[in-house]
């Protein structure tokens, strides 16, 4: 009997072996950043109830942010096949999906001037017959700055009347917006771009409602994809919600998005610079932490220094099967703002593993 005990347990501890085995290659094949390294770029402790301080000095405004450097530019953008180009951002119209539950305002654009108008207003005093000649259109716009393909600000949220870095409101928010963080101090980014697509990896083409993205989804994905992330990389997360943004109301119902391992896996453990997603709050509601009702969105912003890109257009990205890429994207200088709008593009790479078969 003891004997049997003694044969069974060898056989028990063999296979947990196997298993962490098995789960230490999957995560080392998903990502290429040692743990330790990718740790050592995170401001330490994480404890959820507090900001970040910034490795990178008491003054830092932009995070992780700082992982982009000369040299990280010039090594994806020495990778540009040159082929062709993908439009990550959405059009904006009246009647667009935007966040209201918090009394945010709606798209408007209006005109400011038109022709005819310019004929019977005169504003410029040119008279009856030049403005018959040339024509003139003008027009303004209102809009929420979190509305759109647009990049969170690192001041967007905080803890406890903290943002990023210990920056506190009572000191650096005014009339005319934040002093420190604001969405102006956004660099142009030049990074190494990743889809993970979890909707293709599942067989479906949009995430169930209220779905949040695990963990072992994205390295599932990672995996399906024969990808690994790298540190200083923009990772953007596809649910397959886009295909419902002209249609405001069903895009805005209930829609999936990250949990907290997953954001964890992201940052922690593969070294992320930004992350993004197709969807507008980019974290599945409603929270799964106690006390705290946007818990991915603090832990990234506020905790971790990563900024947020939301209703990033993956479509044609998902449909072409293209995973890693060059991602180039300029956001609006925003003085004092908590996001702003920008217009990404992908751009292919030599060197990507082509899911025809083979390498491109």
């Amino acid at each position: 009997m003891n004997r049997h005990k003694h044969t069974l347990g060898k056989i028990t501890q063999a296979i947990l072996m196997a298993t962490t085995l098995m789960n230490t290659s999957v995560v080392g094949a998903a990502c290429a950043v040692p743990q330790s390294a990718a740790q050592s770029d995170n401001p330490q402790p994480v404890s959820g109830h507090t900001v970040g301080k910034s490795p990178w000095g008491p003054s830092d405004e932009i995070g992780r942010l700082n992982l982009m450097t000369p040299a990280s530019q010039r090594s994806i953008l020495s990778r540009i096949d040159g082929g062709k180009s993908y439009d990550l951002s959405v059009e904006y119209f009246i009647g667009m999906p935007s966040w209201q539950a918090a009394g945010d305002p709606h798209y408007r654009i209006w005109m400011t001037h038109t022709p005819h108008g310019t004929l019977i207003d005169d504003p410029l005093g040119l008279g009856e017959s030049m403005n018959e000649h040339v024509s003139y259109t003008g027009a303004a716009i209102s809009l929420y700055t979190h509305m759109g393909t647009h990049i969170d600000a690192l001041n967007h949220f905080g803890l406890n009347g903290e943002i990023w870095n210990g920056f506190r409101s009572e000191e650096h928010l005014g009339d005319r917006g934040w002093t420190v963080a604001g969405a102006e101090n956004i660099p142009p980014i030049i990074a190494r771009g990743v889809l993970i697509d979890v909707a293709q990896a599942k067989g479906v083409d949009m995430l169930p409602a209220g779905y949040r993205v695990t963990r072992d989804d994205l390295v599932d994905a990672l995996d399906k994809q024969g990808m690994t992330l790298e540190q200083g990389d923009v990772v953007l997360i596809r649910t397959g919600r886009m295909q419902d943004y002209e249609d405001a109301s069903s895009y805005m119902a209930n829609p999936p998005g990250m949990g907290m391992a997953a954001a964890r896996f992201l940052v922690e453990e593969c070294g992320a610079m930004i992350v993004g997603a197709d969807n507008l709050s980019f974290e599945a509601f409603p929270s799964e932490v106690e006390h705290n009702y946007v818990p991915v969105h603090s832990y990234l912003l506020a905790e971790q220094g990563v900024p947020i890109m939301e209703l990033v257009y993956l479509e044609a990205l998902s449909r072409e099967r293209v995973y890693e890429f060059a991602f180039i994207g300029g956001s609006l200088k925003l003085r004092g703002s908590d996001a702003a709008p920008i217009r990404p593009i992908a751009l292919p790479v030599r060197g990507a593993r082509d899911h025809a078969g083979g390498e491109s």
